[in-house]
């Protein structure tokens, strides 16, 4: 009974991590505007915190891991072959970014994170894609 209700928690957090990535991706595909550059980090903020959730109910539900913060998540997940050297790299980088937008607002690293959501758009959706359940 315990395990239906974990798994089923995984999926919705699963769900809702897609769904996140989905308005990301939306923002990211519509012709650049300030207010979009805007929007698309706001949404970079909320999908972040969406995907590294998710994979924290994975690795605790599929592979007994507990991580409590973002970075060690990554980390466990590099442990058990999710990511590569590489892509914890850029997931460690894309967690410190997702801070800085979210603390404060300064145009230039606005700018420069804004380059990089393609990027992060990317290896969250390998990220998800490596741990989609079997629903």
């Amino acid at each position: 009974m315990v395990e239906e209700i974990m798994v089923k928690l995984f999926a919705e957090k699963y769900e809702n991590a897609v769904k996140a990535l989905n308005t990301l991706e939306e923002a990211l595909n519509t012709e650049y505007s300030s207010f979009v550059q805007d929007a698309s980090i706001q949404r970079f903020e909320y999908t972040t915190e969406a995907v590294w959730k998710c994979l924290q109910s994975y690795l605790k539900e599929y592979e007994g891991i507990l991580c409590a913060s973002p970075k060690a998540c990554m980390r466990e997940a590099k442990k058990i072959t999710l990511m590569d050297d590489e892509a914890v790299k850029l997931a460690l980088e894309m967690i410190d970014d997702r801070n800085l937008t979210s603390h404060t607002y300064h145009e230039e690293v606005a700018e420069m994170i804004f380059k990089l959501l393609p990027l992060y758009s990317l290896l969250m959706k390998n990220i998800l894609n490596k741990i989609k359940p079997g629903i």
